[in-house]
């Protein structure tokens, strides 16, 4: 389970970085700080897939729970909505054992 979290982690981590490098070369290009919204990006890639999941949330019971939840995710940067459970989900799956202060025969 632990190797699945990190796979995860380090996914969501790496898209993460992705975002940021495009949102910094943006700033870079517009002499301020740009940072572009997941609901945009993912419009940018695929806009019928972000309809899809509209359309699902909006067909189910709890619909109008979630959809305020989801204006909001999509309205935050896109690294930072990636970003942050990928650190959590990569700090869940980290090894337990403490390495600190191993002497070299000890290995």
């Amino acid at each position: 389970m632990r190797l699945v979290l990190r796979i995860l982690g380090t996914w969501l981590l790496g898209l993460a970085v992705i975002l940021l490098i495009i949102d910094g070369t943006k700033s870079l290009g517009a002499d301020t700080i740009v940072t572009t919204s997941l609901g945009d990006t993912w419009t940018s890639i695929s806009e019928p897939s972000l309809m899809a999941v509209r359309n699902f949330i909006d067909t189910r019971f709890f619909g109008p729970v979630l959809e305020p939840i989801l204006g909001a995710l999509l309205s935050f940067p896109g690294f930072a909505v990636l970003g942050i459970p990928g650190i959590l989900l990569a700090f869940a799956g980290r090894s337990r054992r403490s390495r600190r202060f191993v002497k070299q025969d000890q290995f």
